[in-house]
């Protein structure tokens, strides 16, 4: 059971990337990394409905009925995706602005539903908790790296405050700025695939066992 619990948890950080493996929350992924401060934002937004909706799902699961269960679980993201828009809104309300309508598409991201439809509704509380919990963090992960190579390099700053002397003050860094346009995180997101499953052999795998499987369907 330890070890099971480990697994749900640390799997996603990794080893099933909701992002560079299951290609999942690619939208927001590229939307709100121009910079670290909003990207932070929708990592807590995200791993928060995931985790929440996860566990409240998990919770009433028996008392869900089967043909209306995909109803019920939308209605819960929405609850808590509302909650969190509303502190974000209270307490950075300028940040909230950038992140524009991604909050609100947490609703429909594909991340949160597949987690409480393909796990919640078949598991425990406290595996359904480390579950959200781990592919939001899996999810931020990715967030926070992308945010970071394209803010510093684009802008020479993280968080807004410099970090690199940019020529124009007497340093040494021109700023490159492609980064902060949309194609830099095509690029960036690319590239973080190709290293993870170069490093990690069995997600190429896995991914070609299910790219055929789906083919293998649809033909049938």
């Amino acid at each position: 059971m330890k070890n099971q619990a480990k697994e749900i948890f640390l799997g996603p950080l990794i080893n099933n990337n909701p992002v560079t493996l299951q290609v999942l929350g690619i939208c927001s992924a590229l939307a709100v990394t121009t910079s670290l401060l909003p990207a932070l934002l929708m990592c807590m937004a995200l791993t928060s409905v995931a985790t929440l909706g996860n566990v409240s799902v998990s919770l009433i699961r028996h008392h869900i009925p089967s043909s209306i269960r995909i109803i019920i679980q939308i209605t819960i993201i929405s609850s808590l995706v509302i909650i969190v828009d509303q502190i974000l809104r209270a307490y950075a309300y300028e940040t909230s602005k950038q992140l524009s309508v991604f909050v609100g598409l947490i609703i429909t991201n594909c991340i949160v539903l597949a987690r409480t439809e393909g796990f919640a509704m078949n598991n425990g509380i406290g595996m359904s908790f480390l579950d959200g919990l781990g592919h939001g963090l899996g999810y931020s992960l990715i967030l926070v790296i992308v945010a970071s190579t394209r803010e510093l390099l684009g802008a020479g700053t993280l968080m807004g405050v410099s970090i690199l002397t940019l020529a124009k003050d007497g340093g040494w860094f021109h700023p490159i700025g492609l980064m902060l346009m949309a194609p830099s995180g095509f690029f960036i997101i690319g590239l973080l695939i190709w290293l993870i499953r170069s490093w990690q052999k069995p997600q190429l795998e896995q991914t070609v066992v299910r790219t055929h499987t789906l083919v293998r369907s649809e033909a049938s």
